[in-house]
């Protein structure tokens, strides 16, 4: 069977492979959420032969992961597929135990769905951000600010957040001058965290807001790339100046 292959070819890559050997599950979390979003833009283009690949790059993701974990005598992959196909059933009552749960909505099965994950955590340990969903850096930060602003855990006002910004500027600078590479990665993250919840003050979306500045800047490198091949040109063979140059004009000929 293809999947039997599948995970023989991976076995093969982790003995034989010097990258795959080097591998651990946190080092490849990364492409894991890479190729997420890679699907995703497969299925909003609509490129069947695109969704294919990047489904099977995801699955990847899962078969590398179960491997390692496999080599550690913690659970291989048919564990992985044993848990979620046992998942499906106990959640989907109204399918596999139809007779009791007929004729349900999609709203109601989706309530049934979340009682049914409820009682599964019945007696876990909770925490007051338990809630928040795994995604996006983005978008865990601000559903955390959110929580936490909800039993006034929160800066009064957008200026106290915006000195919170200022602080942890001040603090990244420290640490880059003291050439510390934990120290500066800690501090650029609180950096970005503290910008997010000033965006969230001002009730902006820090993902749209990003995504707009990508988009942008995209557009306005374009504009270079293009002048470049006018001229005859490779973009990377340009000097620093003249790209500046290109960009300014860009600049101009956009409204932001």
């Amino acid at each position: 069977m293809p999947i039997e292959q599948l995970l023989n070819v991976m076995q093969q890559l982790r003995e034989q492979c010097p990258w795959d050997k080097a591998q651990t599950p946190q080092s490849l979390t990364r492409y894991a959420i890479e190729e997420a979003y890679e699907v995703e833009d497969a299925i909003r283009q609509g490129n069947l032969a695109e969704i294919r690949n990047e489904l099977g790059d995801l699955l990847l993701q899962v078969v590398f992961q179960s491997q390692m974990y496999a080599e550690q005598q913690a659970f291989n992959f048919n564990d992985v597929v044993q848990a979620i196909t046992e998942k499906l059933i106990r959640r989907h009552p109204h399918v596999f135990q139809s007779e009791q749960y007929a004729n349900l909505t999609p709203e109601q099965v989706s309530e049934l769905w979340q009682h049914i994950k409820q009682q599964e955590k019945q007696g876990q340990v909770r925490s007051y951000l338990s809630d928040i969903k795994h995604g996006p850096a983005i978008s865990q930060a601000e559903q955390i600010q959110k929580q936490a602003a909800k039993i006034g855990f929160d800066f009064v006002t957008t200026e106290d957040a915006m000195a919170k910004v200022h602080e942890e500027i001040a603090e990244l600078e420290h640490a880059i001058q003291q050439q510390n590479p934990d120290e500066i990665q800690a501090e650029f993250g609180d950096c970005l965290f503290s910008l997010i919840n000033v965006g969230r003050k001002l009730e902006l979306s820090g993902e749209t807001a990003l995504l707009s500045t990508i988009h942008k800047f995209r557009t306005r490198f374009a504009f270079i790339e293009d002048q470049a091949r006018q001229q005859g040109r490779l973009v990377e063979d340009m000097s620093l100046a003249e790209m500046d140059q290109l960009w300014e004009q860009a600049k101009q000929q956009t409204s932001s």
